[in-house]
């Protein structure tokens, strides 16, 4: 089969492939001598398995090989799998016949780990891809099969299987990818030095780079949006937007962003920017633009959050528009702090927050997705003690377990692109935002998982004190839209769908399509995505879309007929600053620059 290789190359000159393995093998020396620096200042005493994957795995070898019918089963299975794909390659190979373009799966379709026209063309790299999602669906099978396990192993086992698969793929090697290996007969292995220059500064930062980080400046590209910060204090900036409409409505919209990362996911470009868009609709907008905590925030919680969040920031609004009154958006985390904001001003009789809407928001913890792999008691107990090391879980730290949950997408793709390829990635504002994690303080972080992930309390009543006041979701009657996103891996859509049980009130859950970001970042102009409606909300999620209706393109028109209905009459526009409280800067701020 060594003339199926990829056609169309130009052999560079021998000389220079010398010259570029001697550099190669410099640089690589450089990388281990780095790396083994780094090895030895580590802290050796350190639990070596903190996740106890270990454990989950030996007890699932333990349960499978207790039953050998199965295995042998699997075994058959996969000889017999094999024993097809060769003859199938053989027949093709020697009948000199083109290979016949099959009609994938959907989810085969949407691979595209194998994108390039030699993994079906070429016999060769035709066998090596399917032989390897012949092996990797049999080995994901005999662990996903095997019963009596522990959720809490059986979990990890399954998560972290993928993950080797994932890495084990054909297309993250050199000498099994055709696009590389065409690449490197091309440039005498330039891309592979480019490539090793790549991985050495990533591992200086410690994180992949994803995008080109010189082409976006916040408040000149991205995060664009007029206005200004007219109030902050130690956890959070207020940004009032500046109004581009005569007449805006009496009662102002506050959103409050997750603080897992910056607030600027809803004011990306221009033709993108949720917030850009709702000012635009008569919206008076404010924005909570959290700080990036360091170690002298260790102790701040997530009471702290509430109340130097959205309640400082009523008094604020207040101050800054004379209205009592606001409508407001929670999205995600952000979401999750709304729900137990407005919980607790039910119990303080303060009626300030007259409708809460939420974005791909969890309240209910049962079924929290595959996150749940890394939130146990023993996983929770070594990463309270880093906590405490350092006072904060690093931006990195939880920027890479997000990653995990897309692997392919979010850190192999790059590994081939960046480090194989040698390529230097577009710029991508998305993306650009998504590098740009942020810390979360080590006593909210602890609470946060602990009462919340691992122990479900915010749906049982009185469960959970903030300020010392007992919260109950059920005493939340403020009309609520509810919008979650089909392909969420982060907040589950059915999980998500559980909040129409808890809140009391008038409800509407919209589902759109795609994922935790590209679901909610949806404009109306770019005509992507749909939407499902139901105005009734039934006990289950799947009675729920048994009976919702599919409509083309975003759903933020649909919200902002919602939105609108509660928030009064029109008046004159308001202009950042020209109320009680004067500016402190123009917007973005300054909390959101702190990388």
């Amino acid at each position: 089969m060594a003339d199926q290789h990829p056609e169309g190359i130009n052999m560079p000159d021998p000389t220079e492939i010398a010259e570029t393995m001697a550099a190669i093998s410099e640089k690589s020396q450089e990388m281990v001598q780095s790396f083994l620096k780094k090895q030895s200042e580590q802290n050796l005493d350190k639990d070596p398995d903190p996740m106890r994957i270990g454990q989950a795995f030996w007890e699932m070898s333990q349960r499978f090989w207790a039953d050998p019918d199965q295995a042998l089963k699997l075994q058959a299975d996969l000889w017999q799998g094999y024993n097809n794909l060769w003859q199938e390659s053989a027949r093709k190979y020697f009948s000199s016949q083109q290979i016949e373009k099959e009609s994938p799966s959907p989810e085969k379709t949407k691979d595209r780990r194998f994108k390039d026209e030699a993994w079906e063309d070429n016999p060769f790299f035709n066998f090596i891809k399917q032989s390897y999602l012949l092996t990797a669906d049999s080995i994901h099978k005999s662990v996903k099969d095997v019963e009596g396990l522990d959720e809490s192993h059986a979990l990890k086992v399954d998560f972290y299987t993928k993950q080797f698969l994932d890495a084990l793929s054909p297309s993250n090697f050199l000498i099994t990818n055709p696009e590389i290996l065409k690449a490197t007969a091309e440039t005498g292995g330039q891309n592979l030095l480019q490539g090793l220059e790549n991985l050495i500064a990533d591992l200086d930062k410690g994180r992949i780079k994803m995008t080109d980080e010189d082409a976006f400046t916040l408040g000149e590209n991205i995060a664009t949006t007029p206005g200004e910060v007219i109030y902050q204090n130690e956890l959070m900036q207020l940004i009032q937007y500046a109004p581009t409409t005569d007449k805006t409505h009496t009662r102002p919209l506050m959103i409050i962003p997750p603080w897992i990362n910056k607030f600027y996911i809803l004011d990306l470009k221009a033709k993108n920017s949720f917030v850009k868009w709702a000012v635009e609709q008569g919206f008076t907008v404010f924005m909570i633009s959290w700080i990036n905590p360091d170690a002298k925030l260790a102790e701040k919680s997530f009471e702290d959050y509430m109340i130097k969040g959205p309640l400082a920031a009523l008094d604020a609004i207040e101050q800054a528009t004379g209205s009592k009154e606001v409508n407001a958006i929670g999205y995600c985390l952000g979401g999750t702090l709304l729900a137990s904001t407005l919980a607790y001003m039910a119990e303080k009789k303060d009626t300030r927050i007259k409708s809460g809407t939420f974005f791909v928001t969890m309240t209910d913890f049962t079924e929290a997705g595959e996150l749940r792999v890394f939130i146990d008691e023993d996983q929770l107990v070594a990463l309270e003690k880093r906590m405490a090391e350092q006072g904060y879980l690093d931006g990195v730290e939880m920027g890479t377990t997000f990653n995990m949950l897309r692997s392919n997408d979010l850190i192999w793709s790059f590994v081939v692109n960046n480090y194989l390829l040698g390529k230097t990635p577009f710029p991508f504002d998305l993306l650009y935002w998504n590098s740009d994690t942020t810390r979360m303080p080590a006593k909210m972080h602890s609470f946060y998982l602990r009462n919340m992930y691992l122990d479900n309390k915010l749906i049982q009543p009185g469960a959970i004190e903030l300020d010392n006041t007992p919260i109950d979701l059920g005493k939340v009657t403020v009309p609520t839209f509810m919008i979650s996103a089909k392909e969420d891996h982060i907040a589950p859509w059915k999980s998500t769908y559980a909040n129409t049980q808890h809140f009391s009130g008038k409800k509407e859950f919209v589902l759109a399509a795609s994922g935790h970001i590209a679901g909610i970042i949806n404009p109306p102009a770019a005509g992507k995505y749909s939407h499902w409606i139901n105005k009734e909300t039934p006990e289950t999620p799947d009675e729920w879309l048994d009976n919702a209706v599919e409509h083309p393109g975003s759903w933020w028109g649909h919200w902002a007929q919602w939105a609108k209905k509660k928030s009064g009459k029109l008046i004159p526009a308001r202009t950042p600053g020209a109320g009680k409280l004067k500016s402190i800067e123009p917007a973005p701020g300054s909390y959101v620059r702190i990388r």
